[in-house]
């Protein structure tokens, strides 16, 4: 990819109750979520690049994030959430992106708190291992798990949150092979670009043994990455897709990356103290340099599921995984020479591979010394809340 980029942030966020429970889908109903979005603004020029669920769930920014369960007939039966998602629009910088998101994370942390709620961006569910269909799929569900491989793994997402980092170039053009190129790059070195965002060392109670559950259940079955074509465009058939036909005209060439663990924009979102609030836009730089190289061979057209099992569990103790991380930052730095703003947010990555800390890391590190960590030891009773 050559030019420059643009860049639009999706942040999905778990939310705690007062009491420090998780507020997820066996107790957080949709019109809890809805009286908080509710009161958040909506702007006339946002719906330009943003695109409206078919339910018409998602008209603002800020939407509910969960699962719709349909009837027979196709008819939304009930929505069932996990949170709140945040979406920018389309931004000319890494900057103008990330201020935007945090602008709107502080003004949803606000308006939750006024509903006893509280945004917090860690990868899985502390207390929770799975989201069961409860009752199961009826006939029309199952044929629309079976028509796509995104609908048939969705429910994997209810007990995970992360984020979605887009970019594209306008210069580049929207050929469907670069795209496709573009997205399979990033999903073969994705198990080496997703330490840096670890936040998910717990789940069903207690530590599982690795850094990020949310990796290591999800991408594989998941895409690691997605690119956007234009209608019309052939469209490579993949389990995961690797390419989707863009929805509305604003999403024509916007290359996806969608395997990091929730990671923090403001201050309160912390899982932990000292993981900071600066990733997004480091990681945004790292993809832009990534994309922009054209040295690393690597592609894939469906995610490495077992190294990123192998990431997952390991991280940076791993000297492959190190090795990695260490290839696709200096590949991302030199692709960047000569831009200080890309090049001092790379830097402060090659900080965090030196040290081999992950957001993970500290969060293990403060509960081995008896700290809080948001959700975990709150365990929540079906239809508690």
């Amino acid at each position: 990819m050559w030019g420059e980029a643009r860049y639009g942030l999706e942040h999905e966020l778990a939310l705690l109750r007062d009491d420090g429970t998780v507020a997820d889908h066996r107790s957080l109903t949709h019109a809890e979520v809805a009286a908080v979005v509710d009161e958040l603004p909506e702007l006339p020029d946002d719906q330009s690049d943003l695109r409206i669920g078919d339910a018409g769930i998602r008209c603002k920014r800020w939407y509910a994030e969960g699962y719709e369960r349909l009837d027979p007939d196709g008819e939304l039966l009930r929505f069932e959430p996990k949170g709140i998602e945040i979406r920018t629009c389309v931004h000319d910088s890494v900057e103008a992106a990330v201020d935007a998101l945090a602008a709107d994370a502080v003004t949803l942390a606000g308006v939750a708190a006024r509903h006893g709620l509280r945004p917090v961006a860690f990868g899985h569910h502390p207390e929770l291992s799975a989201y069961r269909l409860d009752p199961p799929p009826n006939a029309h569900e199952r044929a629309l798990m079976a028509a796509s491989p995104e609908e048939r793994t969705s429910h994997l997402h209810m007990v995970t949150w992360g984020p979605d980092l887009n970019l594209s170039f306008p210069e580049s053009g929207t050929d469907p092979g670069v795209l496709a190129d573009a997205a399979a790059k990033l999903t073969f070195y994705s198990p080496y670009l997703v330490p840096w965002s670890f936040s998910s060392p717990f789940r069903d109670g207690r530590p599982w043994g690795g850094l990020s559950a949310r990796t290591a259940r999800r991408t594989g079955p998941r895409p690691a990455a997605l690119a956007y074509l234009p209608p019309g465009a052939p469209l490579l058939t993949t389990d995961p897709s690797l390419v989707r036909h863009a929805g509305i005209p604003g999403e024509v060439g916007r290359i996806e990356f969608k395997a990091f663990d929730a990671v923090p924009v403001v201050v309160g979102e912390e899982p932990a103290e000292g993981v900071g609030t600066e990733l997004p836009a480091a990681l945004l730089s790292l993809l832009t340099g990534l994309l922009r190289d054209d040295t690393l061979p690597g592609r894939r057209r469906t995610p490495d599921a077992a190294a990123h099992r192998r990431s997952a569990l390991r991280g940076w103790s791993d000297a492959a995984v190190r090795v990695g991380s260490q290839a696709v930052l200096d590949a991302a730095t030199a692709a960047l020479a000569g831009d200080d703003a890309h090049l001092a947010r790379l830097a402060s990555l090659a900080r965090r591979l030196a040290r081999r800390e992950t957001p993970a890391d500290r969060m293990l590190a403060r509960h081995r010394a008896g700290g809080d960590i948001p959700g975990l030891g709150h365990p929540v009773p079906r239809g508690a809340g």
